[in-house]
C-alpha cells in the first residue's frame, strides 16, 4: 500500500518567520505527489523535509498572492532540472493565467518538462482521470481564489471469511470479478455477496478565506480539511478586514461540513504560540491540530 500522508512544508502567512516557512502542502497519495500553494523557498524545503521533487505531479495554486505561489518558478525549474519525464499537472485560476506565465517563465532556463495547464474558470468539477476526481470553488478572498476537493475513486473490498466459507479462491476470483457473479456447487453467487464498496477518501484543502458557504461545502465528509487560521478570535476583526479566518471560524467550517479532521495552517506572524490555535479551534471541533513546519500527517486510518 502507498503511503498517504500530508507533509507541512511551511505554515505561514505573508511573512515568514524564523520557525515557519511561507506556505506549501505536499500530499503523498495514491503513488502521486499533490502540491499545494508553493509559496517561496518551497524547492529547500523538500530538502529539510527529506523528499526528492521528482514526487510531485500535480501542483494547484488557490490564488496568485505571493506567499501562494512565489515558489512555483523555481520549483518547477527544478523539476525541469531533474529531468521528470512525467507530465506536471497546474491547476489554478484562470483570472491569474499572466502570472503563472511570469512565474514559469521568470528566468532563462531550457524547459524540457511536460507542463499541462488546467486553469479553471468555473466552479464544479475540474477533472476525472480514474485516479482523482478533481473540484473546485470560489471562496472569499477579494480576488479569484479557490479551495479544492480531490477523490480517489471507489474501491471494491471482499470479505476473505465469506470467500473462504464458499470456496472461493485462485482463478475464480478472476471470474467473479469479471462477471459479477460465480456458480459454486450449483449456487449463483453474487460478488455483492462477498464483498463492499469502500467510498473513496475526499480531501478538502481551503486557504484564505472569510467563512463562507462554499468552505463548508467544499469540505462536506471530507477525511481531511486544510484550513487557513490565520488569526485568534481576538482579532475577528482584522481576519474580516482581511479576508481571512480565525481558528474558532475554521472549525465551525469543519463541524458544519461533517470533516473527519481539521489542520489549522496559515499563521499570521504575530503569534508565536500555535497551540493557543488549537485549544481555540478544539474548543468547537476536538480533532482539531496545527500544522508545523515539516510536520506530516498520516491520513490511511
Amino acid at each position: 500500500m502507498s503511503v498517504k500522508d500530508i507533509i507541512i512544508l511551511g505554515c505561514s502567512s505573508q511573512q515568514p518567520t524564523r520557525s515557519r516557512n511561507h506556505g506549501a502542502y505536499l500530499f503523498r497519495w495514491n503513488d502521486e505527489g499533490l502540491l499545494f500553494d508553493p509559496g517561496e523557498g518551497t524547492q529547500r524545503q523538500f530538502i529539510f523535509a527529506n523528499v526528492a521533487p521528482t514526487v510531485v505531479n500535480r501542483i494547484f495554486v488557490s490564488h496568485f498572492h505571493g506567499d501562494h505561489c512565489l515558489g512555483l518558478g523555481s520549483f518547477l525549474m527544478r523539476l525541469n532540472l531533474d529531468k521528470v519525464t512525467h507530465p506536471i499537472h497546474c491547476y489554478y485560476p484562470a483570472s491569474g493565467k499572466k502570472y503563472f506565465d511570469r512565474l514559469r517563465y521568470g528566468t532563462i532556463y531550457h524547459e524540457t518538462i511536460q507542463v499541462v495547464e488546467h486553469p479553471v474558470s468555473e466552479a464544479g468539477l475540474v477533472e476525472d482521470d480514474g485516479r482523482f476526481r478533481i473540484e473546485a470553488t470560489f471562496l472569499e478572498h477579494g480576488v479569484d481564489n479557490i479551495g479544492w476537493r480531490i477523490t480517489e475513486p471507489d474501491t471494491r473490498k471482499f470479505d476473505q471469511a465469506a470467500l473462504n466459507s464458499h470456496g472461493i479462491r485462485g482463478l475464480q476470483m478472476r471470474e467473479l470479478i469479471e462477471k459479477g457473479c460465480i456458480s459454486v456447487d450449483g449456487r449463483v453467487i453474487p460478488i455483492e455477496e462477498v464483498s463492499w464498496i469502500r467510498q473513496g477518501d475526499s480531501i478538502a484543502i481551503v486557504i484564505d478565506t472569510r467563512y463562507c458557504a462554499n468552505a463548508v461545502n467544499i469540505a462536506k465528509n471530507a477525511k481531511v480539511l486544510l484550513c487557513e487560521s490565520t488569526y485568534q478570535e481576538e482579532h475577528r476583526e482584522l481576519a474580516y478586514k482581511h479576508f481571512h479566518l480565525t481558528a474558532k471560524q475554521a472549525a465551525t467550517i469543519a463541524k458544519e461540513a461533517g470533516a473527519q479532521q481539521l489542520i489549522l495552517t496559515h499563521f499570521s506572524a504575530r503569534y508565536q504560540n500555535l497551540k493557543d490555535f488549537e485549544t481555540e479551534a478544539r474548543a468547537v471541533f476536538p480533532n482539531t491540530y496545527v500544522a508545523e513546519d515539516l510536520k506530516s500527517f498520516l491520513f490511511d486510518q
